[in-house]
């Protein structure tokens, strides 16, 4: 069977070429909104309900979408309309992702998780992200998380990169060489 991720991207693709001429931040936040609803254990119940005609499907999932996400705009009704007819809903969370990582390239940006052993704010978080801007050759949209495990520094995830400038990740390096 195929993966999940290919069969997502034909999706992402296509409501990301009619979002662009849009309004493609309220898209994204629209469709992050409802990925996290198909997600849920009972709307995916839901979703694998046999019993339940594709009609009756995009009548409940719309209702419990209008009451979590607010009112859609009709080219995301359209493409809620065309998941369910195509039985492709359970792939919104896949779909979500595939179009966020095709707004990050369009817009030159990436989101960026920097864990630090300390909380890292104002001009200290701009400095880093600066650096970071200038090492990864993008914009980046950071999100701060603290584990004071690393006893100091940073590790930062940009996409699939990592960069790990931790104590703790020095002394593993230590040991490591200690050991051989």
């Amino acid at each position: 069977m195929a993966e999940l991720s290919t069969i997502a991207r034909p999706y992402a693709e296509a409501l990301f070429r009619v979002a662009k001429d849009g309004n493609l931040a309220q898209t994204a936040q629209a469709l992050s909104g409802l990925a996290a609803l198909a997600a849920q254990p009972e709307v995916l119940a839901l979703i694998g309900n046999p019993n339940l005609s594709s009609a009756q499907l995009l009548d409940v999932f719309g209702a419990l979408a209008n009451k979590q996400v607010g009112a859609l705009d009709a080219s995301l009704n359209n493409f809620i309309q065309v998941l369910v007819e195509n039985d492709r809903l359970a792939l919104l969370p896949q779909i979500a992702s595939q179009f966020i990582e095709l707004r990050h390239a369009h817009e030159g940006t990436a989101e960026a998780q920097i864990t630090s052993a300390y909380p890292i704010e104002g001009a200290q978080l701009t400095d880093l992200l600066s650096a970071l801007e200038k090492k990864f050759g993008v914009k980046l949209q950071a999100q701060v998380v603290v584990d004071p495990s690393l006893i100091g520094g940073v590790r930062v995830l940009v996409g699939d990169r990592e960069l790990d400038a931790s104590v703790r990740a020095r002394l593993n390096q230590m040991a490591t060489v200690l050991t051989a």
